[in-house]
Parts: C-alpha cells; structure tokens; sequence
C-alpha cells in the first residue's frame, strides 16, 4: 500500500479516478486517487492493484454506471452472483491507465478481470465462466459464495 501511495504521490499530474466500493458499517464508500506517469511506475502500481483486492475490474465506467456494454455484463454477472465488494477502476479517466492494463495484462480489450492478483480475462471469458459454472468454483477459492449457488440449494 505504502509503494501505491509513493507512486500516487510522484504521479499526480496524471489525474487517474478510481472506483472502489468498500462496505464500512452497512455503507459503501468510494474514493479517489491520482496516479500512474511512467510506464515503469504504472506497471508497479497495477501488480500493487490487482493484489489488493480479491476481485478487481478495469473497466469503462464505474459500476453505478458502466460506459459500454461489456463493462455492463461484467458488473451483471458479479451482480447475478452477490459479488459487490470488488475494486473497479475507470480507464476513461485517464488513457494511461487504459494502455497500461492492456500491456500489463497482454490482453487487448477492456473490461478486464482479476482474482486475487490473476487476470481472469475479459467480459466474454467471464460470461464463459458463469455459463459453464466455473466462476462459482473460483469465487469459492476466493472464499465468496456465489448467489446463485445459494439460489439453487433454495430451489431444491
């Protein structure tokens, strides 16, 4: 966290806003940081990011409002499986950090998906995911019970 705030803090010019929603005492909290001006650094701040949270997302938008479709499908099937404590970070805000996650990740397309510091893929590998039944596994692994797995057991 320290290495973040450093780079943060040698980087604000950039301007980069962050999403994250955070439960504290049934409230959901974001907030917002600057970031990210050399290639080195944004490659360090985006190891730091991805191994934060449990789940994170780069996307077009913020959850609350997502500013394409595939963005869209990621936040609906979090969602569909009562995954709202993840990290979403806004590339429309700063094209740094949209190039930056692109090479990190060596995957051309945004929204992109992390488990605990893994990149999963994109919208389309996690709609593969969530029809095939494997997000349900991952997200157990991630110690997140999936909603529609306790729909399912209801059902029975």
């Amino acid at each position: 966290m320290n290495s973040l705030i450093r780079i943060t803090a040698r980087c604000l010019r950039s301007g980069a806003a962050v999403y994250m929603p955070r439960q504290a005492g049934g409230r959901v909290w974001t907030s917002s940081a600057r970031f990210l001006c050399a290639a080195a650094d944004v490659q360090k701040a985006l190891g730091d990011i991805v191994q934060k949270d449990k789940v994170v997302v780069f996307m077009k938008g913020t959850p609350a409002q997502p500013m394409c479709g595939f963005s869209n499908a990621v936040v609906q099937i979090l969602r569909m499986h009562g995954v709202d404590d993840y990290a979403s970070y806004n590339v429309l805000e700063d094209s740094e950090l949209r190039e930056g996650v692109k090479a990190f990740s060596n995957w051309p397309t945004i929204p992109q998906v992390y488990f605990s510091g893994e990149f999963v893929g994109g919208c389309d590998i996690l709609l593969q995911m969530h029809q095939n039944g494997d997000l349900v596994e991952e997200l157990k692994k991630l110690g997140i019970s999936s909603s529609l797995l306790e729909a399912e057991k209801e059902s029975k």
